[in-house]
């Protein structure tokens, strides 16, 4: 198991702070998806992903079909999806992504918490080369899957990891691959329980625990920030 792995082991226990925001973001990401897509989940297929995986996160079906709705009116602002990076304090990289109807608000928002905490707001570039995009897949197994055999077929999509834990199948494999992946576990019957798209850091940088705490105070704010969808970071978490 690869840098996937230590990343996923890393933040395994690292999710959104709440289940209202859970929902928030998850109808946002509906209604982009709708937006370009259509709102036919049989016809597209980022749709029919993000509503299992908000079966999966017990997002009521009423929420999941006010977003469709919401997607298809002419009167409801597009969120757009937008990157922000920056360094938080001891030399830290940040990745942010967020899903925003006012990108005025938003870089507004993110550039007061680097400032405030010791951080600073960078421009586009800066640091993505320190990570590398991939996708992941959370699938559970069929009766009487192999998993070597399993990890032969999807070593043709590039697959970085595939490996079983606590009864669910998770694959990781390059971000371009997404779409070929998702084909081949529907076509074969698996059932994808929830899928993300990760930045794997190049590399991890150690901190002392005072020094840590400094960055994970800068990340909690960050993401407390209703726009704010996923924060990626170079720090090794002990």
């Amino acid at each position: 198991m690869g840098r996937a792995f230590e990343f996923r082991k890393a933040r395994k226990f690292k999710r959104w702070g709440n289940m209202a925001r859970v929902f928030t973001r998850l109808g946002r990401e509906i209604e982009m998806a709708v937006k370009e897509g259509g709102p036919d989940p049989s016809a597209n297929s980022r749709l029919r992903l993000l509503i299992q995986t908000a079966r999966t996160e017990n997002m009521p079906k009423d929420n999941v079909e006010r977003a469709i709705k919401r997607a298809t009116s002419k009167d409801t602002a597009g969120y757009k999806d937008i990157v922000y990076e920056g360094y938080a304090p001891h030399g830290i990289a940040l990745v942010i992504e967020t899903a925003t109807d006012n990108p005025t608000r938003t870089v507004a928002n993110v550039r007061s918490y680097f400032n405030k905490l010791g951080g600073s707001l960078g421009t586009t570039g800066m640091c993505d080369f320190l990570f590398d995009r991939q996708c992941n897949f959370t699938v559970l197994p069929k009766e009487g899957v192999d998993m070597e055999e399993l990890e032969l077929e999807l070593i043709d999509f590039g697959i970085e990891d595939c490996f079983l834990e606590e009864g669910e199948i998770h694959i990781y494999a390059p971000f371009a691959n997404f779409g070929p992946i998702q084909k081949y576990l529907e076509e074969n019957s698996f059932e994808i329980k929830t899928f993300k798209f990760d930045r794997i850091p190049n590399d991890m940088k150690s901190l002392n625990a005072e020094e840590q705490a400094a960055v994970e105070k800068l990340i909690d704010k960050i993401e407390e920030d209703d726009d704010v969808v996923n924060v990626f970071h170079n720090m090794k978490q002990e």
